[in-house]
C-alpha cells in the first residue's frame, strides 16, 4: 500500500479522537488482577500445586434458655496442606464485635442530631451495655498441654507449642461460653434471640457461635481480617459432629443430618418425617401448629440433646425454639433427593406453610440446573424477623403477616428472600469466596440466579432489571465506589446496590446481550463446577467466564467492575442518503431534491433535527483505475449501481457520554410503520472510544431511530436515544399541570427525621425535587398530586407532604407496598 493511502486512512479513522485522551478500554486488566500461577492457572481453574486446608468439628454445647447463654466445648482437628509450615494459627471470634469497647460497624450516622430516638441513641453510645463476646476458659492440645493466645479484637492467635509441619494435622481443644445477644438491640444483628412477649416464648437463632479457623491460602496467608459486621466470613471446609443440648420442648433446625430423631422426636413425628420422604408434590407437616402451641405452654425445665453430622460445609448453625412448627417435602435432582424443610412459628401463618418449602424447591431446582446438583440431604427455611441469612443447608429469612394477611409485594419479598437465602448454599457455602474481602462474588452472582429463578418460577413479580441500576449508576461519582472494593470499605446506604444489584445485572447483560444464553451459561457453571470446594477470587471468575467462552471480556470487566462510569448512549445525529446511477439524468434528481439539499446547508455534515427534509443525494462515478493500485481485477461497476440505486442509506452518529462501552442496539422505524433492529458489538468502540460513526442500508424509508429500545444496557439517559428526538414533557410543564407553583416546593425543601432514627432530605433544582437519603445518591422526585410524589428510581414507592395544623412543620411519608415510615422537618 502506498504511503499517501496509509496517512489518508490514518486520519480518516483518528481524527475526532486526537482532542480526546485514550482510556485504553479494551485494554487487558492482567495488571488489575493477581497474575496466575502454579496454585491458580491462567485459565481460571485451580493450578496443578492448588491446595487448602481443612478443619474438622466435635463440638457439644448448651443453650441456657433461663439466662440466655451458650456453653461449648469443641475439638478442632486442623489439617496443614499448605507447603509452609505454621508456629501459630488464627482463630475467628466474631461474637465479641458486640462488646461495648468495639465500634458497633453499620450505624447508618454515626454524628449527633438534634433529636434522636432512644434505640438510635442505644446504638450510637451502647448507654446499655448489653453483655456480649467470648468467654474463652481454655485452649489445649491433643495432650491435654494449655497453650498460649493472644486475642485481638475478633481474631485470636493460638500460639502452638509445636510447630505444625507441612502436610501434618493438629487437635486443639477450646472452652468457652458467650452470651446470646437480643437480635433487637444491635444492627446487622445476623444472629442472636428473639422475644415474644405475648406468650413469653423465644426464637433463637445460633450463628457464628464457635471459635472457627480463619482461612491460610495462597494469595495472602492468613485472612485475619476483623469482622467489622458489613463484610462476612472466610471458611475452611471441614466435617461436623455436633450435640446440641436445648430445653426438652424445644426444636432444633441445624445444619447436617439429625442423628438421634428416636431421641427428640415423637413416634409420630418420626413417622411424619419418614412420609415425607416419600412426598414430592407437597410439604407433611412433622411438627404442626396444635403441637407447636402445646409446646409453648409447656416451657420445660428438663433438656434433651440432639445430635447432627454434616459432611464438607464450611460452617454451622442452628435456631432453636418451642414455637417452632415443621414441614418437609423430597425434591428430586438428578443425582440427589433433597429434603425441604421450613420451621416457623404460628405467627407466619397462613404463608410460610404455603410458600416457604415450595420457594426452597424451586431455588434448589433452579440453582442445580445452572451449576450442579445440590449435594446436601437437607435444606431448611427457618421464620425469623427483620433479616435473611445464610448457613450451609439452613437459612434464617424474613416476613411475616400481620393478623394473618400480607400484600402480594410482601409476600413476593418473602419468597425472594427465602429463594436468595437458599441460593447462597451454592454461592459462598461451596463456591467459597472470602466475603470479608469480595462481598459482590457471593452477593452478587447469588442474586443473578436469585432473579432468574423469580423470572423462570415467579412470572409476572418483580424482579431485578438493568433499568434497577439506572438511579444507582447515574448518582454522585464522589460517592460511588467500584465493585471492586472491599467489603468494609463501602458504604452501609450503597453495598446493596454495588455488591448486590450491580453485578447482577452486569451478568444479566453477558448473558442477555453480549455473550448469548449459551455460552454465557456454559461458561457460569463451569466457574461453579472448577471451584466448587474451593477458595476462588475475582481473577478466577474473570479469567474462567473468557477461556470457556473464547470471549474476551476484559472491557467489561473493566469498566463495570474497576469504574464508577455508566452507560449513557447519545444518539447524536442520523444523515439520510440516496444512491442514483450515474446514467441518470442528475441534474433533474438534484432539481427534484432541491429544496431538501438547500434545507440540509451546503455543508454536507449539517445536524438535522428530523427526516423531513428528505434525503441528501450521493452519485457513485466509476472507479478509476489507479484506485487499483496493481490490481487486475475490476468491480462490476454498473451491477453495484443498480444494486444501491434508489436505496436508503443512513449515517448514525452515537456518542458514548457515560464512559462505558457497550454494544449497541439500534431500532429502525419504517414510515409503513414495520421496524427491524440492528446490533453492533462492543469493537465498535475500539476505535475510538467517545465517537463513532456507522453506515446503514434499507429499503425502506425511516421515520425514527432508537437506541436500546428494549433497555439491555442500563443506559442512564433515555431523553438522548431517538433521532428525531422524542419530545419529552418538560418538568414545568409536569408541576404546572399539577398546580404547584415554586414557592409550594419551597415548603418542601428540609431535613426531616424519620422514625426509627434517620434523616431524609429534600431539595429543589429549579423545577424539579429530589430525595436523598443518608449517603445514597439523589433521586428526582415527580409529582401526582399537589402534596404526592413518585420517586423516579423506586417503584411502587411514594412521597407525601402535609402540613401539622397543631405544630406548623410539615411532615413527610414515605411509602412502599406495605411498608411506610413518617418524619417531621427539622430544618
Amino acid at each position: 500500500m502506498r504511503t499517501t493511502i496509509c496517512l489518508l486512512l490514518f486520519f480518516a479513522f483518528n481524527l475526532q479522537a486526537q482532542n480526546q485522551p485514550w482510556k485504553g478500554k479494551f485494554e487487558p486488566i492482567d495488571n488489575m488482577i493477581s497474575p496466575p500461577n502454579a496454585y491458580r492457572s491462567a485459565s481460571g481453574a485451580p493450578g496443578s500445586a492448588y491446595w487448602q486446608q481443612r478443619a474438622n468439628y466435635k463440638i457439644k454445647a448448651v443453650l441456657d434458655e433461663k439466662n440466655n447463654t451458650i456453653t461449648g466445648e469443641e475439638t478442632i482437628t486442623y489439617f496443614n496442606n499448605s507447603p509452609d509450615d505454621l508456629s501459630y494459627l488464627w482463630i475467628q471470634l466474631e461474637q465479641n464485635v458486640n462488646k461495648k469497647e468495639n465500634e458497633d460497624f453499620g450505624s447508618i450516622n454515626n454524628r449527633m442530631k438534634d433529636s434522636i430516638t432512644t434505640r438510635q441513641m442505644q446504638f450510637l453510645t451502647r448507654a446499655i451495655d448489653f453483655p456480649a463476646g467470648y468467654s474463652i476458659k481454655s485452649v489445649k492440645d491433643a495432650n491435654g498441654n494449655n497453650i498460649k493466645t493472644m486475642v485481638n479484637n475478633t481474631m485470636m492467635k493460638v500460639k502452638l507449642n509445636t510447630v505444625l509441619k507441612s502436610g501434618e494435622s493438629t487437635k486443639l481443644l477450646i472452652d468457652w461460653s458467650y452470651p446470646i445477644t437480643d437480635r433487637s438491640m444491635f444492627l446487622l444483628s445476623r444472629e442472636g434471640y428473639e422475644y415474644f412477649p405475648e406468650d413469653d416464648n423465644t426464637v433463637y437463632l445460633i450463628a457464628h457461635w464457635f471459635p472457627r479457623m480463619a482461612v491460610y491460602n495462597d494469595t495472602e496467608g492468613w485472612q485475619n481480617q476483623q469482622f467489622q459486621k458489613l463484610g462476612e466470613f472466610a471458611l475452611e471446609f471441614g466435617d461436623y459432629e455436633v450435640e446440641i443440648t436445648v430445653p426438652q420442648d424445644h426444636v432444633v433446625a441445624s445444619t447436617g443430618t439429625l442423628q438421634n430423631p428416636e431421641s427428640v422426636l415423637t413416634k409420630t413425628q418420626r413417622k411424619r418425617l419418614e412420609q415425607a420422604k416419600k412426598s414430592f408434590d407437597k410439604p407433611v407437616m412433622v411438627i404442626t401448629k396444635e403441637e407447636a402451641e402445646a409446646n409453648e405452654k409447656e416451657k420445660s425445665t428438663k433438656q434433651k440433646t440432639w445430635k447432627f453430622n454434616a459432611k464438607n460445609v464450611r460452617d454451622f448453625a442452628f435456631a432453636s425454639s418451642r414455637k417452632f412448627m415443621w414441614d418437609a417435602q423430597a425434591v428430586k435432582l438428578p443425582t440427589n433427593t433433597v429434603m425441604a424443610m421450613s420451621f416457623y412459628p404460628k405467627e407466619g401463618l397462613p404463608v410460610w406453610q404455603e410458600e416457604s418449602t415450595k420457594a426452597i424447591m424451586h431455588a434448589l431446582q433452579v440453582y442445580s440446573e445452572a451449576t450442579f446438583d445440590y449435594p446436601y440431604p437437607v435444606c431448611i427455611s427457618v421464620n425469623t424477623s427483620n433479616i435473611g441469612m445464610e448457613f450451609p443447608m439452613i437459612s434464617f429469612n424474613g416476613g411475616r403477616p400481620k393478623n394473618g394477611k400480607i400484600s402480594d409485594g410482601a409476600k413476593q419479598g418473602m419468597v425472594g428472600t427465602i429463594i436468595h437465602e437458599v441460593g447462597h448454599n451454592w454461592f459462598p457455602m461451596i463456591v467459597s469466596s472470602d466475603e470479608r474481602k469480595w462481598m459482590w462474588m457471593d452477593e452478587g452472582l447469588n442474586t443473578f440466579l436469585h432473579q432468574r429463578t423469580v423470572a423462570e418460577r415467579y412470572p409476572g413479580w418483580n424482579s431485578v432489571t438493568p433499568k434497577s441500576i439506572v438511579p444507582f449508576m447515574s448518582g454522585d461519582k464522589d460517592i460511588l465506589r467500584p465493585i471492586m472494593t472491599n467489603s468494609d470499605n463501602e458504604l452501609l446506604s450503597q453495598f446493596g446496590a454495588n455488591f448486590y444489584l450491580k453485578p447482577t445485572v452486569g451478568l444479566q447483560i453477558l448473558r442477555n446481550s453480549v455473550m448469548g444464553k449459551e455460552l454465557f451459561d456454559e461458561a457460569f457453571k463451569e466457574y461453579a463446577n472448577r471451584w466448587k470446594y474451593k477458595h476462588p477470587n475475582p481473577a478466577d471468575l474473570f479469567r474462567t467466564l473468557e477461556d470457556a467462552s473464547a470471549t474476551d471480556l476484559d472491557w467489561f470487566y473493566r469498566g463495570w467492575f474497576f469504574t464508577t462510569d455508566n452507560v449513557d448512549m447519545e444518539l447524536s445525529n442520523v444523515k439520510w442518503f440516496k444512491v442514483y446511477e450515474e446514467n441518470s439524468n442528475i441534474e433533474d434528481q438534484k432539481n427534484n431534491s432541491k429544496t431538501k439539499i438547500a434545507a440540509n446547508g451546503s455543508n454536507a455534515n449539517a445536524k438535522a433535527k428530523d427526516f423531513s427534509n428528505g434525503p441528501e443525494v450521493v452519485t457513485m462515478t466509476t472507479t478509476p483505475d489507479q484506485s487499483y493500485g496493481q490490481f487486475l481485477s475490476r468491480i462490476d461497476d454498473a451491477a453495484v449501481r443498480k444494486q444501491l440505486s434508489g436505496k436508503n442509506i443512513y449515517e448514525v452518529t452515537i456518542k458514548n457520554l457515560g464512559g462505558l462501552v457497550m454494544p449497541v442496539t439500534i431500532e429502525w422505524i419504517f414510515t409503513d410503520g414495520t421496524s427491524e433492529t440492528n446490533t453492533l458489538p462492543s469493537d465498535i468502540w475500539r476505535r475510538n472510544e467517545y465517537e463513532i460513526q456507522e453506515t446503514f442500508i434499507k429499503d425502506k424509508e425511516v421515520s425514527k431511530v432508537n437506541l436500546d429500545p428494549n433497555f439491555e444496557f442500563a443506559d442512564t439517559n433515555m431523553e438522548n436515544n431517538s433521532f428525531p428526538k422524542t419530545e419529552s414533557v418538560s418538568e414545568f410543564d409536569t408541576f404546572k399541570e399539577n398546580k404547584i407553583t415554586e414557592s409550594v416546593l419551597d415548603t418542601y425543601v428540609g431535613t426531616y427525621k424519620m422514625d426509627p432514627g434517620f434523616e431524609v432530605k429534600i431539595y429543589r433544582k429549579d423545577m424539579s425535587l429530589y430525595i436523598n437519603f443518608a449517603g445514597q445518591p439523589a433521586d428526582s422526585l415527580y409529582p401526582i398530586s399537589e402534596t404526592e410524589f413518585k420517586v423516579k428510581g423506586m417503584p411502587n414507592a411514594k412521597v407525601e407532604f402535609a402540613s401539622n395544623k397543631e405544630t406548623n412543620k410539615m411532615t413527610i411519608k414515605l411509602s412502599k407496598e406495605d411498608e411506610s415510615y413518617k418524619g417531621v422537618k427539622v430544618e
